[in-house]
């Protein structure tokens, strides 16, 4: 292989790779396509030719050929000479350097293949190739022609080319940032991955639906978890979610969505006192005045006086949940603590799905299980079922707990069972910020809110 070529593989399950580094062909383009169409870039960033070994792992063959700037794909009789080379070559994601002049490579020789210095037309190295897609991607059907006012026909044309997905992490992103947009790998597969959690939680729905999250044991990742996934529905999400907090043990929702100082500052509107005045909210505008804002997330903040935290009955979560859901598709309820508490007959009937928040921690894990048991006992069999359970690594228990054995265990009472890791920006209790929790905690947010809106439809 000539090591100032770019090294081109498509393996037997259709992925294709450029310079080592895997690219996602655009719909209804293969992969020779793809490639070629990278290659073209490479030389018009470059302005010369770009040379290309293929090698073609579902049949063995491999090949030269090299690819000029309009995204035409010629095969190469003799390698180019080392002038052809300087343009950017991309070998295992990082730019090569031109071979050396004088060496076999520069020369155009190839001391791995049986034939040199002739090399194996890019045609004939992938017989699946046609020479439509040897010249670069082409459109797949004639264009529709109609009559034009003025008596002679025209072709109906695209003028604007759909934009290509952009790389926004890793080799990719920096080669991409680097080159100004001229060298294009598109997204990696992780990048993919990322786009899909956030298309599931971006879906488009028709209703309104509330998920509980609950748990039997308090300090184990509850409200932290309704506030990072919150936050991330409301980012990516077109309309606004809502968070209730309907914790009789003067819950803190409003306070780590906000922060204590922020928090103390704003006015003291709560639960109570939409229960008390909720017969006069007619509309959104009037519900927000009750309202806390933590950017595009909306919440309503439990009750902080202890006489009165304990007093929210089902019936007026009922009525609560009713007013709410007349303006808001998505609905978080902070449960507090137990499943037995009045205000529970009202959330469970009501819910959609559950999350239920669960620690390493044995005893944590034990309740976790048990709530499950407890809601299929009685009545909410399906809800058990369909739940998603939240393992968060907050206390950083001892290597002698098997975390996978918990995890293995909980995963048999749920639908989703997904793991937060240990995050000092969450442990500490105060204000949670996406922009200051670990890319890993951010991702499991991401895990939870696509699968809460994947049981909504």
């Amino acid at each position: 292989m000539d090591l100032g070529a770019t090294r081109v593989e498509v393996f037997t399950d259709g992925k294709v790779t450029v310079g080592g580094e895997r690219i996602a062909p655009p719909p209804g383009m293969d992969p020779y396509s793809a490639a070629i169409a990278v290659l073209a870039e490479y030389a018009r960033s470059s302005g010369a030719p770009a040379l290309a070994h293929a090698i073609d792992h579902s049949n063995g063959q491999e090949g030269n050929f090299q690819v000029l700037a309009d995204g035409t794909a010629e095969a190469l009789a003799d390698a180019p000479a080392s002038p052809t080379m300087e343009g950017p070559r991309i070998m295992g994601g990082v730019a090569g350097q031109a071979a050396d002049a004088g060496t076999p490579e520069a020369e155009g020789r190839f001391p791995d293949q049986d034939v040199s210095p002739l090399a194996v037309p890019a045609r004939e190295a992938f017989p699946q190739m046609s020479q439509a897609s040897m010249q670069g991607p082409t459109t797949a059907e004639e264009p529709e022609r109609e009559a034009s006012p003025y008596g002679t026909p025209h072709v109906e044309t695209q003028f604007v080319r759909p934009d290509r997905p952009r790389p926004t992490t890793g080799v990719r992103g920096a080669l991409y940032s680097a080159t100004g947009g001229y060298l294009n790998l598109g997204p990696s597969a992780k990048d993919q991955d990322d786009a899909e959690l956030e298309r599931r939680i971006a879906r488009p729905l028709s209703g309104s639906f509330n998920t509980a999250v609950l748990s039997l044991k308090g300090g184990i990742g509850k409200t932290s978890t309704t506030v990072g996934v919150g936050m991330i529905l409301a980012e990516y999400r077109g309309d606004h979610p809502c968070a209730i907090d309907a914790n009789p043990d003067s819950g803190d929702l409003a306070e780590r969505a906000l922060g204590e100082m922020l928090y103390q500052k704003v006015k003291p509107r709560t639960v109570t006192d939409i229960v008390r005045d909720i017969d006069a909210i007619n509309s959104l505008t009037a519900l927000t005045d009750y309202m806390h804002h933590a950017n595009r997330l909306h919440l309503v903040a439990g009750e902080q006086d202890p006489a009165l935290s304990d007093a929210l009955t089902a019936a007026e979560y009922s009525k609560i949940h009713h007013l709410v859901s007349q303006y808001y598709s998505v609905t978080l309820t902070d449960c507090g603590t137990g499943v037995s508490h009045p205000a529970m007959a009202g959330v469970l009937p009501r819910a959609t799905n559950l999350v239920i928040a669960s620690g390493y921690a044995v005893s944590g894990a034990k309740r976790a299980r048990n709530t499950l048991q407890w809601l299929a006992g009685h009545g909410y069999e399906n809800l058990a079922r369909n739940a998603i359970v939240v393992v968060t690594d907050k206390d950083q228990v001892s290597t002698r707990v098997d975390k996978r054995a918990i995890e293995e265990h909980l995963a048999g009472y749920c639908r989703k069972l997904i793991t937060v890791p240990h995050d000092r920006g969450v442990a500490d209790g105060d204000r949670i910020s996406l922009e200051k929790i670990s890319g890993n905690t951010r991702r499991a947010y991401k895990e939870i809110a696509a699968a809460i809106v994947d049981g909504y439809v």
